[in-house]
């Protein structure tokens, strides 16, 4: 099973995904698109769910690989971020060594650490010629040429020099909305603690620009939220992520938000 997580998703580069991984793997992925205002955000939540939905399986199951590419052109790296692998028991992924995408495996599975490597030493090691190191290693689409690649030659257990590099601990944020999904609940970033009758206060955005707080119901779980009323509940994405949802209607219309936004300003000593 291989699943790709990527913000180049257009018809055009699934094609090339898919065959290019067909042909290494004999099977081809399936291709998630990392779209709309945070793809980072939504990349994070998707390989951390990818992940713990591999737990409480009732059998031993079969290994999976995850591969991950969020890769802006930032001029930090040459050619963009770096790749990087991680095990998570006996399931393979590689990624970009991206400190945001990676924060959630971080947290909450505790991957501290992976395995950056460098496009022309791999390449190179692999036994390619140097022609075709600089292609690999050049090119705008190094998801595609690169990725399969070292994802194959880690799941064969080939030797890949790569370099043994923490993940950096980002600081404390207030919790934003990492997902909203097809029914409108906008999925946190982080579980809150939650206690069934209580309130969270919520900023909602106005039309005119403005933000008003407004103070929602907790609730233990989705059907006790009385219908077209908004709630906060322990939601089904990560280690029991928070939701802000409206059952039967969209807490994201409702409320203004989209992913990457600030749904739950933390009250924070001064100091």
């Amino acid at each position: 099973m291989i699943t790709y997580i990527t913000d180049c998703h257009d018809g055009n580069a699934r094609a090339r995904l898919s065959t290019r991984i067909g042909a290494l793997f004999g099977q081809a992925p399936t291709i998630v698109a990392a779209d709309g205002p945070d793809p980072e955000s939504f990349a994070a939540l998707t390989l951390l769910d990818c992940l713990i939905s591999l737990e409480l399986l009732g059998e031993e199951g079969r290994p999976t690989i995850t591969l991950l590419n969020i890769a802006p052109r930032d001029g930090v790296w040459p050619n963009g971020v770096p790749f990087c692998f991680f095990h998570y028991g006996k399931h393979l992924v590689v990624s970009t060594f991206n400190a945001r995408v990676l924060s959630l495996v971080r947290r909450e599975l505790g991957i501290e650490k992976v395995h950056v490597t460098d496009i022309r030493e791999a390449v190179t090691a692999a036994g390619f010629g140097q022609a075709d190191v600089e292609k690999i290693a050049g090119t705008q689409f190094r998801s595609l040429w690169y990725v399969p690649l070292l994802a194959k030659w880690v799941a064969d257990g080939r030797p890949v020099p790569a370099a043994e590099t923490a993940v950096p601990e980002l600081a404390d944020a207030d919790p934003v909305v990492a997902h909203v999904d097809n029914f409108g609940n906008c999925k946190l970033d982080r579980s809150l603690d939650l206690v069934p009758g209580g309130a969270l206060s919520v900023a909602q955005r106005n039309d005119d620009g403005s933000t008003t707080i407004v103070d929602v119901t907790c609730y233990p779980h989705l059907t006790a939220v009385p219908r077209n009323t908004p709630g906060i509940v322990p939601g089904s994405s990560g280690t029991g992520f928070t939701e802000l949802v409206i059952r039967g209607g969209s807490a994201a219309a409702a409320f203004g938000l989209r992913p990457g936004e600030v749904v739950l300003p933390l009250q924070r000593e001064a100091g």
